[in-house]
Protein backbone atom coordinates (compact mmCIF):
# COMPACT_ATOMS: atom_id res chain seq x y z
CA UNK A 1 0.00 0.00 0.00
CA UNK A 2 1.13 3.52 -0.71
CA UNK A 3 0.51 6.76 0.72
CA UNK A 4 -2.05 7.75 -2.30
CA UNK A 5 -4.34 4.72 -1.48
CA UNK A 6 -3.78 5.41 2.48
CA UNK A 7 -4.95 8.82 1.71
CA UNK A 8 -8.37 7.36 -0.27
CA UNK A 9 -9.01 5.01 2.64
CA UNK A 10 -8.51 7.44 5.64
CA UNK A 11 -10.93 9.41 3.52
CA UNK A 12 -13.54 6.66 3.22
CA UNK A 13 -12.78 5.97 7.14
CA UNK A 14 -13.71 9.64 8.01
CA UNK A 15 -16.72 9.57 5.76
CA UNK A 16 -18.13 6.23 6.89
CA UNK A 17 -17.79 6.31 10.31
CA UNK A 18 -17.37 10.13 11.37
CA UNK A 19 -19.63 11.25 8.86
CA UNK A 20 -17.17 14.43 8.65
CA UNK A 21 -14.54 14.90 5.61
CA UNK A 22 -10.82 14.46 6.24
CA UNK A 23 -9.48 17.35 4.20
CA UNK A 24 -5.44 16.67 5.47
CA UNK A 25 -2.84 14.44 4.69
CA UNK A 26 -2.02 11.13 6.01
CA UNK A 27 1.64 9.33 4.95
CA UNK A 28 3.30 6.57 6.51
CA UNK A 29 6.20 7.41 8.58
CA UNK A 30 9.38 4.50 8.90
CA UNK A 31 10.68 6.43 12.22
CA UNK A 32 7.86 5.61 13.86
CA UNK A 33 8.58 2.78 16.24
CA UNK A 34 7.09 2.49 19.70
CA UNK A 35 3.72 3.77 18.03
CA UNK A 36 0.73 2.88 15.80
CA UNK A 37 0.52 6.22 14.16
CA UNK A 38 0.50 9.96 16.08
CA UNK A 39 -1.66 13.01 14.81
CA UNK A 40 -0.22 15.93 14.59
CA UNK A 41 -1.64 18.98 16.11
CA UNK A 42 0.00 21.94 14.20
CA UNK A 43 -0.63 20.42 10.66
CA UNK A 44 -3.90 18.50 11.25
CA UNK A 45 -1.49 15.48 9.50
CA UNK A 46 -1.63 11.86 10.26
CA UNK A 47 1.71 9.61 10.37
CA UNK A 48 1.40 5.86 10.07
CA UNK A 49 3.74 3.19 11.28
CA UNK A 50 3.99 0.84 8.00
CA UNK A 51 4.99 -1.91 9.80
CA UNK A 52 1.81 -2.60 11.80
CA UNK A 53 -0.02 -3.09 8.46
CA UNK A 54 2.99 -5.33 7.29
CA UNK A 55 2.69 -7.36 10.49
CA UNK A 56 -1.43 -7.12 11.20
CA UNK A 57 -2.47 -6.64 7.84
CA UNK A 58 -5.63 -3.96 6.79
CA UNK A 59 -7.60 -4.38 9.58
CA UNK A 60 -5.13 -3.16 12.43
CA UNK A 61 -4.53 -0.37 9.97
CA UNK A 62 -8.50 0.28 10.07
CA UNK A 63 -8.21 0.50 13.67
CA UNK A 64 -5.42 2.98 13.92
CA UNK A 65 -6.42 5.44 11.13
CA UNK A 66 -9.69 5.24 13.52
CA UNK A 67 -7.67 6.32 16.56
CA UNK A 68 -6.17 9.00 14.96
CA UNK A 69 -8.96 10.20 13.45
CA UNK A 70 -11.00 10.84 16.64
CA UNK A 71 -8.03 12.80 17.68
CA UNK A 72 -8.26 14.86 14.31
CA UNK A 73 -12.02 15.67 14.81
CA UNK A 74 -12.34 16.50 18.21
CA UNK A 75 -9.40 18.87 17.81
CA UNK A 76 -10.73 20.30 14.56
CA UNK A 77 -13.93 20.77 16.79
CA UNK A 78 -12.36 22.20 20.23
CA UNK A 79 -13.15 19.12 21.92
CA UNK A 80 -11.01 17.15 24.25
CA UNK A 81 -8.54 14.97 21.81
CA UNK A 82 -6.46 13.54 24.67
CA UNK A 83 -6.64 10.21 25.75
CA UNK A 84 -7.68 10.70 29.14
CA UNK A 85 -10.66 13.41 27.95
CA UNK A 86 -14.27 11.87 27.94
CA UNK A 87 -14.97 13.43 25.07
CA UNK A 88 -12.11 11.24 23.54
CA UNK A 89 -13.61 8.21 25.17
CA UNK A 90 -16.89 8.86 23.97
CA UNK A 91 -16.28 9.07 20.56
CA UNK A 92 -13.82 6.14 20.37
CA UNK A 93 -16.19 3.44 22.16
CA UNK A 94 -19.01 5.23 19.14
CA UNK A 95 -17.13 4.43 16.58
CA UNK A 96 -14.94 1.47 17.43
CA UNK A 97 -11.55 2.58 17.73
CA UNK A 98 -9.15 0.77 19.69
CA UNK A 99 -7.16 2.55 22.60
CA UNK A 100 -3.66 0.92 21.79
CA UNK A 101 -2.56 -1.06 18.51
CA UNK A 102 -1.52 -4.53 18.21
CA UNK A 103 2.19 -4.72 19.65
CA UNK A 104 5.20 -5.33 16.91
CA UNK A 105 7.53 -8.25 17.40
CA UNK A 106 10.39 -7.85 19.10
CA UNK A 107 13.71 -8.36 17.08
CA UNK A 108 15.90 -6.69 19.58
CA UNK A 109 17.16 -10.54 20.68
CA UNK A 110 19.39 -12.32 17.95
CA UNK A 111 20.83 -15.24 19.72
CA UNK A 112 19.13 -18.00 21.67
CA UNK A 113 21.04 -19.85 23.63
CA UNK A 114 19.31 -23.06 25.67
CA UNK A 115 20.46 -25.06 29.11
CA UNK A 116 21.56 -28.72 28.28
CA UNK A 117 20.21 -29.71 31.86
CA UNK A 118 16.98 -27.96 32.69
CA UNK A 119 15.95 -26.43 29.37
CA UNK A 120 16.12 -23.19 30.05
CA UNK A 121 16.39 -20.32 27.51
CA UNK A 122 18.21 -17.38 27.51
CA UNK A 123 18.13 -14.60 25.37
CA UNK A 124 20.81 -12.23 24.50
CA UNK A 125 21.51 -9.54 22.12
CA UNK A 126 25.51 -10.69 21.92
CA UNK A 127 26.74 -13.95 20.96
CA UNK A 128 28.65 -15.60 24.49
CA UNK A 129 31.45 -18.00 24.84
CA UNK A 130 29.61 -21.22 25.78
CA UNK A 131 32.63 -22.58 27.32
CA UNK A 132 32.86 -20.21 29.34
CA UNK A 133 29.09 -19.60 30.88
CA UNK A 134 27.02 -21.79 32.38
CA UNK A 135 23.27 -22.12 33.25
CA UNK A 136 22.01 -19.98 36.18
CA UNK A 137 19.70 -22.51 37.58
CA UNK A 138 21.19 -26.17 37.14
CA UNK A 139 24.82 -25.09 35.85
CA UNK A 140 24.82 -26.89 32.94
CA UNK A 141 26.60 -26.34 29.68
CA UNK A 142 24.34 -23.85 27.53
CA UNK A 143 24.24 -24.47 23.40
CA UNK A 144 23.34 -22.06 20.87
CA UNK A 145 19.81 -22.97 19.21
CA UNK A 146 19.16 -19.92 17.58
CA UNK A 147 20.89 -16.71 15.68
CA UNK A 148 18.57 -14.20 13.71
Amino acid sequence: MDNQALQQLTESISLNFFEKPFQHQVTFNKRLRTTGGRYLLSSHNIEINPKQYEFHGKEALIDIIKHELVHYHLHIAGLGFQHRDRDFKVLSEKVGAPRYCNPLPNNKHRYVFTCTGCSTQYFRQRRINIKKYRCSKCLSELQLTRKV
